[in-house]
């Protein structure tokens, strides 16, 4: 209830008179992570076309941020040795590498692109920035839920649970240790939450960011 209450009704609020305007320029939160489909709180929803959806996808799938986690997740699926038939060494970690890589760009492009434009549905993240701070977690983590239809309507995200489904589905292909149905509920869980943590990056990342900044040019010596 709380997620369905913080994501609002069929059109989008605006932050009050006055209000600091959220900073959405940012392509990466913390210097690493995509963030190309996150855009200010719009007071009148407009869509976005096929194609800028397609462009969404593209731009979080090849951006050097998700190169760079896909190495992490793979060294961290290594070292747990997630996988026995990937093996270790330079060759297991390439293959760990490349499937962690294909699960980001297949359920960018799943999430981002094809259910969207499919089921005529927009898949940006529409960032609050005012309101308490247990609203706007609210909200974020509500987005995997809910969202906005090309109509403007809210709507369930089909595109984020159908589109995660169809990537789950598909990495059983170059997962050959995990194939049955219990290993793809608990990959589709992990995934949804590591979306979900992923839009509350977004709703605060300007803050944490402006933390992180002032810290370091607090830390920094006076001449």
């Amino acid at each position: 209830m709380l997620c369905h209450a913080a994501f609002g009704q069929n059109q989008l609020i605006g932050p009050p008179p006055g209000a600091p305007q959220p900073d959405t320029n940012s392509n990466r939160i913390l210097w690493i992570i995509p963030n190309f489909r996150t855009t200010a709180e719009l007071k009148n929803y407009q869509p976005i076309s096929a194609a800028a959806k397609f462009k969404i996808a593209r731009q979080d799938t090849f951006d050097r941020g998700t190169v760079a986690l896909a190495g992490l997740f793979a060294a961290e699926a290594q070292f747990d040795n997630a996988e026995r038939s990937f093996g270790q060494g330079v060759g297991g970690y390439a293959h760990y590498f490349a499937a962690s890589y294909a699960d980001f760009a297949i359920g960018n492009y799943m999430t981002e692109a094809v259910f969207p434009v499919l089921l005529h549905q927009d898949p940006r993240y529409f960032r609050r920035g005012h309101g308490s701070k247990l609203s706007r977690f609210g909200y974020s983590a509500g987005q995997i839920f809910f969202t906005h239809g090309d109509s403007g309507h809210t709507q369930i995200n089909f595109s984020e649970i159908g589109g995660n489904s169809a990537a789950v589905a598909l990495s059983m292909a170059y997962y050959p240790d995990h194939r049955d149905v219990s290993d793809a509920l608990t990959s589709l869980g992990t995934q949804l939450a590591v979306d979900m943590a992923s839009n509350v990056l977004k709703e605060f990342g300007p803050e944490i960011g402006h933390m992180f900044s002032h810290k370091h040019k607090v830390a920094e010596p006076q001449p």
